[in-house]
């Protein structure tokens, strides 16, 4: 069975989106089978990755809100073995539609639920809100990941966030885990930067990525391409940046493993 990470943070433009499309891609450079979940209305992740949302006929709220079989909906893109669900406009709607329907909030567990027999890996990216999209996402998540930008604002609204998952914990997923916080957009020059990376690694409640991903123009011209930065530019520093994230959470993987067997 697949384990399904959710990349949240409500915060817009901390790198969450680039993060969930790179870590999925080398992932799957890595021999995994990834599904990439858009739960975005604004498609980010699907054009990310030259998939054009305007010209399909079904979505990932095809699949939430009127029941079609994910399997019908999933594409395969440029890179092998990474395969998505892709998001549309037609998501935006979703929220209101979903307040009447029952278990709301298992939506979305409900529809991986019949795919993770097929995949290693399930990538969620969220919304920039804690709406019930955000929810569906972690609810269908065995662990998060929370991309933290190294500015000033960065651990603002954080406590919201941590409370919103413990929120989850108690009454909806209580098996779900903080996977870890990935420092994002830092720039090695600046003094305040390196004084919240060493904030957040004092005071986060949970493990923080010892890979710190760089401000980086590649990074942020690689979508536009739609283009992962590893098919972008493969030995720019971001794309170093996201290949040791991925050791990470494979070193994690194997660790836990051999945890089990003892």
């Amino acid at each position: 069975m697949a384990k399904v990470i959710g990349f949240v943070n409500q915060k817009g433009g901390v790198g969450k989106t680039t993060s969930t499309i790179n870590v999925a891609t080398y992932l799957a450079e890595a021999g995994k089978k990834v599904l990439l979940v858009d739960l975005d209305p604004q498609g980010n992740a699907s054009s990310g990755l030259g998939i054009d949302a305007r010209a399909l006929e079904k979505n990932l709220y095809h699949a939430m809100i009127l029941g079609l079989a994910p399997q019908s909906i999933i594409l395969q893109t440029r890179t092998e073995n990474l395969h998505i669900i892709p998001a549309a406009q037609d998501l935006a709607g979703a929220e209101i539609e979903m307040v009447h329907i029952d278990s709301r909030e298992f939506r979305l567990h409900g529809v991986l639920r019949q795919v993770r027999s097929y995949y290693d890996y399930i990538l969620i990216d969220s919304p920039p809100s804690l709406g019930l999209l955000t929810i569906n996402g972690l609810v269908a998540s065995d662990e998060v990941i929370i991309p933290v930008q190294t500015e000033y604002y960065a651990l603002e609204g954080l406590s919201q966030l941590l409370g919103t998952i413990e929120l989850v914990r108690e009454h909806l997923q209580p098996n779900l885990k903080i996977g870890g916080a990935l420092l994002t957009l830092y720039d090695r020059r600046n003094r305040l930067a390196r004084q919240v990376v060493n904030e957040v690694r004092a005071h986060f409640p949970g493990p923080v990525f010892e890979s710190v991903v760089p401000r980086s123009v590649r990074l942020a011209e690689a979508p536009s391409y739609g283009k992962s930065i590893l098919d972008f530019d493969a030995f720019s520093k971001g794309a170093r940046a996201y290949k040791g994230v991925v050791r990470e959470l494979l070193e994690r993987e194997e660790e836990e493993k051999k945890l089990k067997v003892l």
